[in-house]
């Protein structure tokens, strides 16, 4: 009985996502789930990389966190839409949620979406929110080891940003150990190194985004 119930509820997610989905696509909107572990820089990269879109192109942004409006108010600045969720004590965006925050925007007119997902590299990794692509980031200071530990965050990855890497030679990183890693589980996402902080990387970023828009017009 109980794995019935469970069947069923995420049988009703999934469909919720792809509901989600539809309706993005109806308004020609490209939508990209951003996954990571906290302080990965999802919010800088997304404040360094919107304006960088080019002219005329529009971005909207669904902030996930626990608490506060904190990353919400920093990306009103660059981004023409912005909707805070709190999920309390939610590890994660659910689709309900995710609808509720499209019920919040003005898709017409809008180009991207970027779904700013909940700091965690688990939970995320396995709802579908209704997105187009998904986007993860994994930074220097977090240690080389961790695509090994959180496969499953990567397995489904379109593309992988290695954030940070202005800090990759204080910290001794080994990007070949990250590499070899993601032979064993990931050989299609392409691999991005950016920095915030110097700007490297950020328009091999932006350039994947406008190719991805392009593929799906």
């Amino acid at each position: 009985m109980k794995i019935n119930v469970v069947r069923n509820v995420l049988d009703a997610s999934d469909a919720l996502a792809a509901a989600n989905r539809r309706r993005m696509d109806q308004a020609g909107v490209l939508c990209i789930n951003i996954l990571s572990a906290p302080g990965s820089g999802k919010t800088t990269l997304l404040e360094e990389s919107l304006p960088l879109l080019g002219e005329g192109v529009t971005a909207a942004v669904l902030v996930g966190d626990l608490q506060t409006t904190r990353d919400a108010e920093r990306l009103s600045v660059a981004a023409g839409q912005v909707v805070q969720i709190n999920t309390g004590s939610g590890c994660h965006l659910s689709p309900s949620q995710v609808a509720e925050g499209l019920d919040a925007l003005d898709l017409a007119g809008l180009d991207y979406l970027f779904i700013e997902n909940v700091g965690n590299m688990v939970c995320p990794a396995a709802f579908d929110l209704g997105e187009h692509l998904r986007a993860v980031l994994l930074s220097v200071p977090e240690g080389d080891d961790k695509v090994a530990k959180y496969p499953t965050l990567f397995q489904k990855a379109d593309v992988i940003l290695l954030t940070k890497i202005d800090l990759a030679g204080l910290l001794g990183y080994r990007f070949e150990r990250v590499a070899e890693d993601l032979a064993q589980i990931n050989t299609a996402a392409p691999v991005i190194r950016v920095s915030s902080t110097t700007g490297q990387g950020l328009d091999q970023w932006v350039n994947w985004l406008g190719r991805q828009r392009g593929v799906r017009k």
